[in-house]
């Protein structure tokens, strides 16, 4: 597993954990409270020749996954989730758990991106990959 702790500055907003996951490889973390599930509303790089075995780390990947329509919108709403969730009586960290198939490209970016996205607003936030290296999954 993969784990980035992204640093912002101290805030009266708890801390967010997102954590990545592909379902082929297990059910979404038990403690999340915001599940996002990629797996049938997101362009699946996994499916383009040249990409199947890329991961998140590979601008094309990203960039394939950032092209599909509504992923934006869906990260900022995530966030959205998450910062009501932090205004809400304090009950320890908000997880958000992010899931597709394989969870090494779409689940791996759209986690990223939204980490990168609550940080930017000042939210302490924890980025973990659970299945971003392992092996592709072949469908």
């Amino acid at each position: 597993m993969t784990t980035t702790t992204t640093t912002a500055p101290a805030t009266a907003h708890g801390e967010v954990r997102v954590t990545t996951f592909g379902y082929l490889h297990g059910a979404p973390p038990a403690d999340a409270h915001i599940v996002l599930d990629l797996r049938h509303h997101s362009r699946a790089p996994h499916a383009v020749r040249g990409l199947r075995n890329l991961t998140a780390a590979d601008a094309e990947v990203r960039a394939a996954v950032l092209a599909t329509p509504g992923i934006r919108p869906l990260i900022d709403a995530t966030a959205a989730a998450a910062l009501a969730y932090l205004d809400g009586p304090p009950a320890g960290p908000v997880t958000v758990a992010v899931g597709c198939a394989g969870g090494r490209q779409r689940a791996a970016t759209v986690g990223a991106v939204l980490a990168a996205v609550l940080a930017d607003l000042g939210i302490p936030v924890t980025l973990a990959h659970r299945d971003i290296g392992k092996a592709v999954v072949q469908r």
